[in-house]
């Protein structure tokens, strides 16, 4: 089974629509620790993107545009260049698409 990559692009200012929730970090580690804890000794590869100052990755550049150009709202999770979520995204949703990906749930 191949290592999933699941990107969490976001920004230390929490969006305008998005007041009220967890900031785009936060997501991050919450997502990082809930996925560990539903996926145990399966790895999965976290990468969190600061949308202000993307790396040189063209792929993850054009993504962190769109972001920045509200094409999405942030923090957006992004793996295999799908959008799992947005704005406040759903564990549900996650878990589903790790399993479509071959990986097992505790």
């Amino acid at each position: 089974m191949k290592m999933a990559e699941i990107f969490v692009y976001g920004a230390e200012q929490i969006c305008a629509s998005c007041v009220g929730m967890p900031s785009s970090k936060e997501t991050y580690e919450w997502l990082e620790a809930a996925l560990s804890r539903k996926f145990p000794e399966q790895p999965i590869k976290f990468t969190y993107i600061d949308i202000e100052s993307p790396p040189d990755d063209p792929t993850v550049r054009e993504i962190a545009e769109k972001v920045q150009n509200d094409e999405y709202f942030y923090p957006l999770v992004v793996m295999d260049g799908n959008v799992l979520g947005e704005g406040n995204p759903r564990l549900k949703s996650i878990y589903e698409a790790l399993e479509a990906y071959g990986y097992k749930g505790k």
